[in-house]
């Protein structure tokens, strides 16, 4: 099989490689196609690659190109992960909400809404020329924010295009870990949207193993979760909220955290990354073994022990787990997700698909996070437990949002930009929206095609 990586210079390729290169069964992927608009990023990932697949049998051939028909033409799985406007952007996007004393994270609140509004038009774009030349092709979305892209690529794919995240995975794999139980063999229980669901039940052998967690203090307070959100908001909620939760929950101390920083994550992503990109490309002699994937894995781990940084500092976590810093989480989903669909393997999995009744507070079309059967056919969400009862609002209001990006990214309405800025939970004035919009298209070209 074909599979086509849109962000192919991106920092995270090698993840999903990585995937690729375990898989020796039947229908796997061959061919590798790694598309990008930098030619000089795609070289330094093909390197990776390269130091990564030595020793390996039979590994996938990658190919690299900048011409978009060129990666889709003959595609059977699409994998987009793009950044409109790079790491400079996300850093952007931060420090001018932050500016306005709101939350600018790539994925939630002013951030999210600005990054959307850059990103859908090109992601829509994409979705357009995958269905001229590629109509059978699955594409699985990992491009941020992920649930409002999805939705709007749907336009154009139907439920030929599915979302993917690491954090349901990543939640549940700590959970069944914390109560001794194989995370292989567990069945979560998980609702909600993208980066804003919550898990709702965890079963084993056919009885539920949350409420057990809940009486015990020590083990609700042991993992990544229980420790950012702590045991008496917990037991409080019913439920163990997805990590970016916490960006509500605790909203002003995030923003506090954010604003004390040295810098923000986007800032420093975009510093670390640029620093092992430019050392990659300047380079002179002949590489020393591995040097390329020994470059990328530091990096990496670097990445990983910062993750959610201001978050922890905000409640004294305390560094991360070791057990948290091994990254490898959505690049697993997709590649169960293509097995499934590939070879007609029925699996069930957390994505991001059109609903069809499973939320009924929001329609059909409304994209979801939830458990999905997955073969074939493409995925359909399985029936589970309801919203909590104090998520329900919050899950409506910022579908409201996410929609009023779709829409003003699809009609140039600037009106529905501000709309969407006005609504969102974690901002507060429409004069606020009103500024954020300004500054956000005083700092992006790209949002020129917003009008009054």
């Amino acid at each position: 099989m074909k599979l086509t990586l849109l962000g192919g210079g991106g920092f995270r390729v090698p993840l999903v490689y990585r995937a690729l290169l375990g898989d020796h069964g039947e229908g796997r992927v061959t061919e590798l196609a790694l598309y990008d608009l930098d030619a000089s990023r795609l070289a330094t990932i093909r390197k990776v690659l390269a130091d990564q697949s030595a020793g390996h049998r039979d590994p996938p051939a990658v190919t690299v190109t900048t011409d978009l028909d060129e990666a889709v033409t003959g595609a059977d799985f699409v994998f987009s992960a793009i950044r409109v406007g790079g790491l400079a952007g996300r850093a952007a996007d931060e420090r001018i909400a932050l500016e306005e004393g709101v939350l600018g994270q790539e994925t939630v609140g002013a951030g999210g809404i600005s990054f959307g509004l850059r990103t859908i038009p090109v992601a829509t774009a994409i979705a357009r020329r995958v269905a001229a030349l590629a109509p059978d092709a699955w594409v699985i979305n990992f491009t941020n924010p992920v649930g409002m892209v999805t939705e709007a690529m749907t336009a154009h794919l139907g439920d030929r295009v599915i979302g993917i995240c690491d954090s349901p995975v990543g939640l549940g794999r700590r959970v069944a870990g914390t109560l001794g139980a194989d995370p292989a063999h567990v069945r979560l229980d998980y609702v909600g949207l993208n980066h804003l669901g919550w898990l709702c039940g965890l079963y084993a052998d056919g009885r539920d193993l949350l409420p057990s967690l809940f009486e015990d203090e020590a083990a609700l307070t042991s993992f990544e979760e229980g420790k950012l959100f702590g045991a008496d908001l917990l037991r409080t909620l019913g439920a163990l909220p997805n990590e970016y939760l916490h960006y509500y929950y605790f909203n002003r101390e995030s923003v506090g955290a954010a604003r004390a920083a040295e810098q923000t994550r986007g800032a420093f992503l975009h510093s670390q990354q640029q620093r092992f990109y430019d050392a990659m490309s300047t380079t002179d002699g002949p590489p020393a073994p591995r040097a390329a994937w020994n470059a990328w894995d530091a990096t990496r781990l670097e990445r990983e022990t910062t993750y959610m940084a201001e978050n922890r500092d905000a409640v004294g976590m305390g560094e991360r787990d070791s057990c948290d810093l091994e990254s490898g989480g959505y690049e697993q989903v997709a590649l169960s997700l293509m097995r499934a669909i590939a070879r007609d393997e029925r699996t069930t999995l957390i994505l991001n698909v059109r609903g069809r009744g499973r939320i009924p507070v929001l329609d059909d079309d409304a994209v979801i996070e939830v458990p999905c059967h997955v073969d074939a056919n493409g995925a359909r969400p399985i029936a589970g437990a309801p919203l909590p009862d104090h998520g329900t609002g919050l899950v409506c209001s910022v579908k409201a949002a996410e929609r009023s990006v779709i829409h003003a990214a699809g009609t140039g309405e600037r009106a529905q930009a501000v709309k969407a800025l006005t609504i969102h939970p974690l901002i507060d004035s429409y004069a606020v929206a009103e500024r954020l919009l300004d500054a956000y298209q005083r700092h992006f070209p790209e949002l020129g095609y917003l009008r009054r």
